[in-house]
C-alpha cells in the first residue's frame, strides 16, 4: 500500500497483539519492528527498530487492564514516533479505558476521560481510531480527528444467522435504560422487537432488576450492551428475564469483554446460553468459557486504516 508517496506502518504494543497481527495480515504488510519492555523499577521503555521518517504510522493498543501501564505504553510510543519524524501518528485504540469517567457525577469528581484525551493529544497523536466509546460525546474531548467505529453490525450479523426465519421467536433486550438506543438499532438490523430492563443501581458495580418492559415470555432473548465489566448488570438481567419474564433462552452480545472481578463466575452460573464478544479486549485463556464466541475486529479496523491512509471517508462503512 503506497497511494500518495508515503508508506504505511502498523505497530503494536503489549495489550492486543492479536488484533494488530490481524490488521497487518488484512492489509498485507508486516508489523513494524519495535520493542516495549519494563525496567526493574516499573518504568516503560519503547524502542523502534526501523525508520518511521515520513511514514503514516498506526499504533494498535487497547487501554484495558492493566489500564495505566497500557496507556503509558501508548503515550511513550507516540512520543517516540513524533521525535522520529513520523509523517502522521494514529492511535488505534480498540477499547478506550477511562471512558466511563466522562462527567462529574458528584461534586469534586474528575473527568478522567477528558484528561486521557488531552494526554494522547499532547503526546503527539494526529488522530484516534477507536470502537464503541461508552459515551459517544467523548469524541468531543479530543482536539484531533476521532474515527469512531461501531461493533453492533458485526454482532448483529452473527445473531442474524440464528434469527433468520424465526424472528418472531426472538426479542432484543436492553439491560438498562441507558442502552435502549443501542438495543433499538440492533433490533432493527435483525428484525426483532425490543424489551427493556428497568433497574436501580444502588452503588458502583451493583445493580438490582426492578421491571421488565415488553413481552419476553416464551421468547429467546438477546441482551445487547457495549461492555461487560463485572457482569452484574448483564447476569441480573439474564436471570430476571428467565425467572420473572419466562424467557426460554438468553444470548448476550457486547463489544468489550472487560471481565473484571467476579465476571467469569457470574457468567458461568447465569442463564446466558451464549455470549458473543468482540476481541477489542483480549480474553486470557484462563478466563475463556465455552459460552464465549469471540469475533475478530481486525478486518473492520484494517478497512478503516486503509480509508484513513488513502484519505477516503470512514462513514460509508456504516451506511
Amino acid at each position: 500500500m503506497n497511494s500518495h508517496g508515503k508508506d504505511i506502518k502498523i505497530f503494536t504494543l503489549n495489550s492486543n497483539k492479536a488484533v494488530a497481527h490481524g490488521i497487518a495480515d488484512c492489509l498485507g504488510i508486516p508489523l513494524g519492528k519495535s520493542d516495549c519492555a519494563t525496567f526493574s523499577d516499573g518504568e516503560i521503555a519503547v524502542s523502534l527498530h526501523e525508520s518511521v521518517r515520513g511514514s503514516d504510522c498506526f499504533i494498535v493498543q487497547s487501554t484495558c487492564s492493566p489500564v495505566n501501564d497500557n496507556l503509558m505504553e501508548l503515550l511513550i510510543m507516540i512520543d517516540a514516533m513524533k521525535r522520529a519524524s513520523a509523517s502522521s501518528i494514529t492511535a488505534v485504540v480498540p477499547y478506550f479505558g477511562y471512558a466511563r469517567q466522562d462527567r462529574k457525577a458528584k461534586a469534586r469528581d474528575p473527568i478522567s476521560s477528558k484528561l486521557v484525551a488531552d494526554l494522547i493529544t499532547t503526546a503527539g497523536a494526529d488522530r484516534l481510531l477507536t470502537m464503541d466509546l461508552h459515551a459517544a460525546q467523548i469524541q468531543g474531548f479530543f482536539n484531533i480527528p476521532v474515527d469512531h467505529l461501531v461493533g453492533a453490525p458485526m454482532l448483529a450479523k452473527h445473531m442474524k444467522k440464528k434469527v433468520e426465519g424465526h424472528a418472531d421467536e426472538f426479542v432484543v433486550v436492553s439491560p438498562d435504560l441507558g442502552s435502549v438506543t443501542r438495543a433499538r438499532n440492533f433490533a432493527a438490523k435483525i428484525g426483532c422487537p425490543i424489551a427493556i430492563i428497568d433497574k436501580r443501581r444502588q452503588r458502583a458495580n451493583v445493580s438490582e432488576v426492578m421491571n421488565i418492559i415488553g413481552e419476553v415470555r416464551g421468547k429467546k432473548c438477546i441482551l445487547v450492551d457495549d461492555m461487560i465489566d463485572t457482569a452484574g448488570t448483564l447476569c441480573n438481567a439474564a436471570n430476571a428475564i428467565v425467572e420473572k419474564g419466562g424467557a426460554t433462552e438468553v444470548y448476550a452480545c457486547a463489544s468489550h469483554a472487560v471481565l473484571s472481578g467476579p465476571a467469569i463466575d457470574r457468567i458461568r452460573d447465569s442463564a446466558i446460553k451464549e455470549c458473543i464478544l468482540l476481541d477489542t479486549v483480549p480474553i486470557p485463556e484462563e478466563k475463556m468459557l465455552d459460552k464465549f464466541t469471540v469475533l475478530s475486529t481486525a478486518p473492520l479496523f484494517a478497512e478503516a486504516i486503509e480509508r484513513i491512509y488513502e484519505d477516503k471517508p470512514v462513514s460509508p462503512m456504516f451506511v
